[in-house]
């Protein structure tokens, strides 16, 4: 398999059969501002154009991405060699080689499993929404638990976290700090006040870690908040609906794909 050297390939030791990269705006045909390679067929870019794009993407890969219909929710879905793109969830896991678990983001961050035998895989789309969910069971736990439900082990899965808006751009209000603090205190440490009243800087792979080691999952690779990992500052590489959707009125979409051979 070839793809663009610019493309994010997760550095973490996930076991032999098992495959996974996020994809840059490197690499397709699409025009301003959705060069080159969007992925995403809500945005307003040339249908054509994604589907050269996506086309390109299942070929370098050697598998079948499944593009789902993301709505910030927390359904999973269970993917097998003829489940439909738009099927709807902000999740998705399979057992079976070939088909790869793919999540579209250009802000939210994306989250790669994979169970430590390499028995069964997952992606999961989270948005600050998604990742708060209700009364702590939001994206990751419905994850995790559909991802344990096909498992007799009880061995931590391994996790990555790819790009996202990074804590020095995400800017929020209170609601969504209170939407975190009530669940667990601890999340004070994810928020950083700024000089306006109710309107915090927010460390969303932050609050991803917070939540998985809440669930007894040690083992997270990838984004640590730092500046190269933030989708909106690093804008010659990454997709940012916050930085351009207003600007220029749309913007991209990237994948995060994880799948068996």
């Amino acid at each position: 398999m070839e793809w663009p050297s610019e493309w994010l390939v997760p550095d973490w030791p996930a076991p032999a059969g098992i495959r996974a990269l996020f994809t840059t705006r490197a690499g397709g045909v699409s025009e301003p501002p959705f060069d080159s390679f969007n992925l995403g067929d809500h945005v307003r870019d040339d249908p054509a154009a994604v589907a050269t794009n996506r086309h390109r993407l299942r070929e370098a890969m050697g598998a079948r991405p499944v593009f789902l219909s993301q709505i910030h929710g927390v359904e999973v879905s269970a993917l097998h060699g003829t489940t439909p793109d738009g099927t709807e969830a902000d999740a998705c896991l399979t057992e079976h080689a070939g088909v790869a678990c793919t999540v579209m983001v250009a802000d939210c961050l994306p989250v790669l499993w994979c169970l430590p035998d390499g028995s069964a895989v997952a992606a999961s789309h989270a948005g600050w929404r998604g990742l708060a969910g209700q009364d702590g069971h939001g994206i990751l736990e419905a994850t995790f638990r559909a991802l344990r439900a096909l498992s007799a082990t009880t061995a931590s899965p391994l996790v990555w976290l790819g790009p996202c808006i990074g804590p020095k751009a995400f800017e929020v209000g209170a609601e969504v700090r209170e939407a975190f603090l009530t669940v667990d205190h601890d999340a004070v440490r994810c928020f950083e006040a700024l000089p306006a009243e109710g309107k915090y800087l927010a460390d969303l792979p932050a609050l991803a870690r917070l939540r998985l080691g809440a669930m007894g999952v040690t083992q997270v690779f990838g984004n640590d908040g730092g500046d190269a990992w933030c989708t909106v500052t690093q804008s010659s590489r990454f997709f940012s609906h916050r930085r351009d959707a207003a600007r220029l009125g749309s913007t991209g979409r990237m994948a995060a794909s994880i799948w068996k051979v």
